[in-house]
């Protein structure tokens, strides 16, 4: 019985050793002109050329661009975003949720061919 005690403290002691030195998820480093708190369209993909479009709160209007990237902060109920685009042919389009950096899930994407954003409005969990 001693014995099984003995095993099972161990055992829970290595695994909160394990837990206590895990890294936490790390952040990825602001893209060119988006600081923390906004999300940003740029005319590039992977957040390269212009930066097209940023914004803090909900937006709507048209911005042509490659690339998106979720940079907001941890707050509940604001801080994924529902983004809607068309392609520029004005064929297909689709409306998805960011989480924000770092993921786990999606904060950023990019496009082979140039998007319209048309909308984004901040909002709780995806």
């Amino acid at each position: 019985m001693r014995r099984r005690l003995l095993a099972a403290l161990t055992t829970s002691a290595a695994f909160a050793g394990i837990m206590i030195g895990a890294p936490a998820a790390s952040a990825e480093p602001d893209p060119p002109g988006c600081p923390k708190g906004y999300f940003c369209v740029y005319s590039g993909q992977h957040q390269t050329g212009q930066l097209v479009m940023k914004t803090a709160g909900n937006w709507t209007g048209s911005a042509v661009g490659q690339s998106v990237f979720n940079n907001g902060y941890a707050y509940p109920g604001y801080d994924h975003v529902q983004f809607d685009w068309v392609y520029t042919s004005g064929t297909g389009g689709n409306s998805w949720c960011f989480h924000y950096n770092p993921g786990p899930e999606i904060y950023e994407n990019s496009w082979t061919y140039p998007i319209n954003v048309k909308q984004v409005v901040w909002r709780g969990e995806c």
